[in-house]
């Protein structure tokens, strides 16, 4: 029977343009066996004593570890431990939780898929037609009612300072611009910083981070706050509306966040899909790798945003409009840029 060593460490440094540098300093390891049992063992202590929402979920860690114990037998395949374990780790409620085989990997999707997806990407092609401009991994155009539309797909496509200098520049022509972010599923906060950064003209308080500092559930260090600096490059003054719906998840619910402190800015649509925890990594006995939540971010009122960012004006996609292939957010979004709707106005509100 092979034995495997299993390292964790609670000596961890995140270092973030955005404003946060927090370091802790407890360390150990501990021995598993190799088998179906040995490996679910191992998966419960590492989140046991690692992963950050338990309480904030209201999760029963050792209830859940007592049932799927139970379901392990001794020559289970590891197809049929896979797809145990996956199930386990779908009560976490977690999309940044997954596990890594070889063969596939667990993914937890309900944070989205009970959703209305309030976006369809076959009207936004309508929108751009043929004669769209990219550019910082971008696509960008000047509506014909003078409002700038820019739509960004991934925060893991690189936002240049240049790029986005060039896009602010030409629409500096515009009454206002909005930056649809929807289906964005995150990425790198860097680039959230770097978008984010041309819409604040001082350095501002956006949110805290804190992290494991120990084996138990409450074992967290104080909480760390988070900025956003001012660019030295071009920053816009004019009117921005940023388009969300549940499929904004991880760093773009860090965009979400962030930009509700931006003096110009207003997020309308729906409420994101939340991914607040930043993820960490560790490795089972039979060589399989887990990925989980070990510290939660918070807004600038020190409010969890696992579970999304509410929007400024809540939007849901009209079937009128989707017949006439038209998207409610952004006629919603011209029209209130152009002044002739506002915020308070009702037709915004779903029939």
């Amino acid at each position: 029977m092979k034995q495997r060593t299993v390292f964790l460490s609670y000596t961890l440094i995140v270092l973030l343009s955005i404003g946060f540098i927090g370091t802790s300093c407890e360390s150990y390891s501990f021995d598993f066996d190799d088998t179906p049992q040995g490996n679910i063992d191992a998966l419960w202590t590492i989140l046991d004593e690692n992963y950050c929402y338990f309480d904030y979920k209201e999760i029963n860690w050792d209830s859940i570890g007592t049932s799927y114990r139970a379901r392990v037998t001794p020559n289970m395949s590891k197809d049929a431990l896979f797809d145990l374990m996956a199930q386990m780790l779908s009560e976490l409620r977690d999309g940044h939780v997954n596990l890594i085989a070889t063969h596939d990997i667990s993914r937890y999707w309900s944070w989205k898929e009970d959703f209305p997806p309030n976006f369809n990407i076959n009207i936004i092609d309508e929108y751009l037609s043929t004669d769209y401009a990219t550019a910082s991994s971008m696509k960008y155009k000047i509506l014909e009612d003078n409002v700038g539309y820019i739509y960004y797909s991934s925060f893991s496509n690189a936002v240049s300072n240049s790029g986005l200098s060039q896009i602010l520049n030409r629409m500096a022509i515009c009454n206002g611009i909005i930056i649809d972010v929807r289906d964005n599923g995150g990425g790198s906060l860097v680039n959230v910083e770097r978008l984010a950064s041309r819409f604040f003209n001082e350095r501002k308080l956006v949110g805290y981070i804190s992290h494991k500092v120990g084996p138990g559930h409450n074992d967290f260090s104080d909480l760390f706050p988070k900025y956003v600096d001012s660019s030295n490059s071009i920053r816009y003054q004019k009117p921005v509306v940023v388009l969300t719906n549940r499929a904004c998840y991880s760093a773009t619910n860090e965009f979400a966040s962030t930009m509700k402190h931006a003096h110009n800015a207003t997020i309308i649509g729906d409420k994101t899909g939340g991914g607040g925890g930043f993820p960490f990594s560790s490795e089972l006995p039979n060589g399989w790798s887990l990925r989980f939540s070990t510290s939660p971010t918070y807004d600038a009122d020190k409010n969890h945003i696992e579970f999304g960012v509410e929007p400024d004006i809540k939007l849901e996609m009209l079937p009128a409009d989707l017949n006439r292939m038209k998207d409610t957010y952004i006629e919603y979004a011209r029209r209130m840029i152009n002044g002739t709707i506002s915020m308070n106005d009702e037709m915004h509100i779903q029939p």
